[in-house]
């Protein structure tokens, strides 16, 4: 699944930046990425339990972490960490 990283607004300190160049792309990725890494972490302790609902067999832990894997890169960008994350090294960017 891909996230759409062309239409970003962001306000801190109430200014508006817009991600209207390459390099403003490439950074949005990379924070969604990060935020994605940081969801999967997340993901992975909190469904790590005996009775999992996918059962117990050979691919058990690759099943669940590819799930956790997709799962983290549908959420993120969602959070509001990747955007806070981007505005933040937009601001320095620009300082």
């Amino acid at each position: 699944m891909n996230i759409d990283n062309s239409v970003v607004l962001s306000s801190l300190d109430g200014k508006n930046f817009k991600v209207n160049t390459q390099n403003d792309i490439k950074l949005k990725e990379s924070t969604d990425a990060f935020e994605s890494f940081l969801i999967k972490k997340i993901l992975d302790i909190s469904l790590k339990r005996e009775n999992s609902i996918f059962g117990k067999d050979v691919g058990d832990k690759i099943y669940n972490s590819m799930y956790n894997d997709t799962m983290s890169r549908s959420l993120s960008g969602g959070f509001g960490f990747s955007q806070l994350l981007f505005n933040f090294l937009k601001e320095q960017q620009n300082s």
